[in-house]
């Protein structure tokens, strides 16, 4: 079954934000994905729904993530809302870093695990929140 869903990892200053798609083989697709300040997470869940209509909002049970909610639950009143677990999110989005973005010259021959990605993360913490969702449903 076909589904979209977006991800957000809350923070006290800035959110990350991932909206993913699971086509009906289960492959899932990352359509969108941000980096934003807390105050504009609104705008930002109203542009991830012009780029595709979502069905569901994860949000990262995490740091800030009980004024998101109800951000949330005043805009989309109807939008079901999941609240998960973030335990060793932060490790694995660096690891998926990497896979989104190879590392180039020196970086190749280091181990990912201990290299730190250039730049914030908190768009992969929040595709992998999507993730873990949408592959055991």
């Amino acid at each position: 079954m076909e589904k979209s869903v977006l991800a957000i990892d809350p923070g006290t200053h800035k959110c990350g934000m991932a909206l993913v798609h699971r086509n009906a083989d289960f492959h899932l697709t990352r359509l969108w994905s941000e980096i934003c300040p807390t105050d504009d997470v609104l705008y930002k869940l109203h542009e991830a729904f012009a780029v595709a209509p979502f069905d569901m909002v994860i949000i990262g049970g995490g740091t800030h993530s009980q004024p998101i909610v109800h951000l949330v639950r005043q805009q989309m009143p109807s939008m079901a809302v999941l609240v998960v677990d973030e335990t060793n999110t932060s490790l694995a989005a660096r690891e998926r870093y990497w896979e989104f973005n190879p590392r180039q010259g020196w970086r190749r021959f280091l181990p990912s695990t201990l290299q730190l990605p250039p730049v914030p993360v908190d768009d992969y913490v929040a595709y992998i929140l999507a993730e873990r969702v949408l592959t055991e449903s």
